[in-house]
Parts: C-alpha cells; sequence; structure tokens
C-alpha cells in the first residue's frame, strides 16, 4: 500500500494505491467523502480517493505519506465511516535494502537486459535489470515492490520481455543521491554493508 497527499497540488485528497490496474478495467463506487477503485473483471479493490482528508486527520506530507499504524487505524477509520467495510493493511518493513546479487544470466530475449537472483536477507528476488555494470558477486541497493522512487515511480512486480521482475536494482542517480554519476549503471556497494539492511536509515 502506498499513500500520497500534496494539498497544493491536487487538493485535500489522500490517494490509498493497493495495485494497479489498466485504465480499462478501472471502475469507481462512491460513498461520501471516500471513491473505490476497483478492477471492474475481478472487483477487487485497487485503492481509495479520500476527500476532505484533513477534516478526518491531520494528513501531512507533499508526496508519499510515511506509514504507521496510527495512519492506517485513521484510514481504516474514515472507511467505515463512510460506509465502507474493508480494512486495508500496510506493510511497514523497508523498501529499500542492501541485496546481493547471487547470479546473473543473459535474458533470453534481450540482449541488453540481465536477469538476476539477489538476496536481499529475508528472500531471493528475480529482477531483471538493464544496467551494464551488474555482476554477481556486487552488493547492490534493491527498491522493492511498493517502494516509491523519488521520482514518484511505484515499483510493481512487471514483466520485462516475457520475464517477471520483482523490484528494481538501483543506480545513485535513480536514489537522487548528492554528486550521483550521470552515465548508466547501478550503484555498487562497499562490503561493510550488510544483506538485508535498510539502505535509507
Amino acid at each position: 500500500m502506498n499513500v500520497f497527499y500534496n494539498r497544493e497540488g491536487i487538493g485535500d485528497t489522500l490517494l490509498v494505491v493497493l495495485k494497479s490496474v489498466s485504465p480499462e478495467k478501472r471502475a469507481f463506487e462512491k460513498k461520501g467523502d471516500v471513491a473505490r477503485i476497483f478492477n471492474e473483471e475481478t472487483g477487487e479493490t485497487v485503492g481509495y480517493n479520500i476527500f476532505n482528508a484533513s477534516t478526518y486527520y491531520p494528513f501531512e506530507g507533499n508526496g508519499v505519506v510515511e506509514l504507521n499504524e496510527e495512519v492506517v487505524d485513521a484510514i481504516n477509520d474514515i472507511l467505515a465511516k463512510n460506509g465502507f467495510s474493508e480494512k486495508v493493511k500496510a506493510d511497514f518493513s523497508p523498501k529499500f535494502v542492501v541485496g546481493y546479487v547471487k547470479e546473473k544470466v543473459k535474458h533470453p530475449n534481450a540482449d541488453k537486459l540481465s536477469v538476476c537472483q539477489v538476496d536481499v536477507g529475508t528472500e531471493t528476488l528475480q529482477i531483471v535489470c538493464g544496467a551494464p555494470n551488474v555482476e554477481a558477486g556486487q552488493k547492490v541497493v534493491v527498491a522493492k515492490i511498493g517502494a516509491v522512487m523519488p521520482s514518484g515511480l511505484v515499483i510493481q512486480e512487471a514483466e520485462l520481455r516475457g520475464v517477471p521482475s520483482y523490484g528494481m536494482i538501483c543506480s545513485a542517480r535513480e536514489l537522487n543521491l548528492p554528486n550521483a554519476p550521470q552515465e548508466k549503471g547501478i550503484l555498487v556497494l562497499g562490503d561493510e554493508y550488510e544483506v538485508g539492511q535498510p539502505f535509507f536509515s
């Protein structure tokens, strides 16, 4: 779950994003101050727009809202007050972590892509990577599913040229780090980093 609030940009509206859905499958249902967004084919809820959000809770931020138990409880309270019985859940685990590239093989359908197996401490993720400098044995920064990049991009499950990918190996520029090199290539970390540790503390 990702939550966005930008009062100056879009007004007093809280955007709750649960899953992605293509525009042609997107449908809406409004009760009170809440619009539920759902997949028309499956009926699955993919998000909520909460209007007049600040009348319910003092949401802050100019983009991504940092989630904690209190914010999630507030969102569920708003949904209930507006006639929705469904509850949202949040994953509070860090979304930018140190990973270790265990294996790199050439993508079967794309010359410039590699398929990597990356240990992130709790699991091994398959990540398709286009960086020319990625190699097995490196420690790297991984943006996991649900991570919001500084550009605003939300990392989602993807399929790149027919191969599933579950995250992104990041460059310094994509992480918006100071003095990041402009040429293409992932950020390779030193040995002092531990696999699985949060990259942003």
